[in-house]
């Protein structure tokens, strides 16, 4: 059989509460050339049950424990045999039905895309809209875009995977922006969807690791862009950031 357009990826651990959202915005997509893999870390409660009770027929599960969500992302890369690798993890959900579809037309009308993108909104754990992410993601997306930061979500930063190369584990909390940092620097282009793909939930993990991940960051971007450039850059986002809190 044809290996499937998307391989959906979404990364669990003990994640019974959260993970019934992403399985009913993946089910109820109306592009069905997709496969659903779940990575799970030996999860103790009914993470795997949840899943296996889904109905989703194109689902492999693999439960066993792991190193952590970057050693567990870099299994679901292995399993993958999609054309294009999207991270769902448990919590976050497609915007709409239409969503992967959105990203199969936008990929179609732009064959030599790598990656496709769009933007992204945050919900509470009941599902209500919060706000829109505060970095927009640009209508044109290259590899200085993210000099200025993570500007797409990872999770709506849709990867070609003969271009995707496995997590860099030196990074605790932002492997994922230096390996979105080598997608951009080895595709041939990135195309935008136009429209917001994804919903993702404000769990205050992000917070409680803000600081550590921000260290790791500026590391990662002093490497990639040059230290001189970065600190400027930082004292840019500095401002931004106090603005963002006096506005209030």
């Amino acid at each position: 059989m044809a290996s499937p357009l998307f391989s959906i990826i979404t990364i669990t651990f003990n994640a019974a509460k959260e993970l019934p959202a992403t399985l009913d915005s993946v089910a109820a997509q109306t592009f069905h050339d997709f496969e659903h893999l779940i990575i799970d870390g030996a999860s103790k409660d009914d993470t795997v049950d949840i899943a296996r009770r889904s109905g989703i027929a194109n689902m492999r599960i693999k439960s066993e424990p792991d190193k952590g969500l970057y050693d567990a992302m870099n299994k679901g890369i292995r399993e993958a045999q999609g054309e294009f690798l999207i991270f769902l993890n448990a919590g976050d959900a497609f915007h709409s039905p239409d969503s992967l579809r959105q990203i199969a037309e936008t990929a179609a009308n732009n064959p030599e895309a790598d990656v496709v993108y769009g933007q992204t909104q945050i919900v509470d754990a009941n599902r209500q809209f919060i706000a829109m992410r505060h970095l927009t993601a640009p209508e044109r997306l290259t590899f200085d875009s993210f000099k200025h930061g993570m500007l797409v979500c990872h999770q709506a930063f849709v990867v070609r995977r003969s271009i995707a190369e496995p997590y860099d584990l030196r990074y605790r909390f932002s492997a994922d922006y230096e390996w979105c940092l080598r997608c951009l620097r080895r595709m041939r282009g990135a195309a935008y969807t136009g429209t917001t793909l994804i919903d993702y939930l404000a769990d205050g993990l992000t917070d409680k690791n803000h600081k550590a991940s921000l260290k790791e960051r500026y590391h990662i971007m002093c490497d990639y862009y040059g230290t001189l450039p970065t600190v400027v850059r930082h004292i840019g986002f500095f401002v931004r950031q106090l603005r963002r809190r006096l506005s209030r």
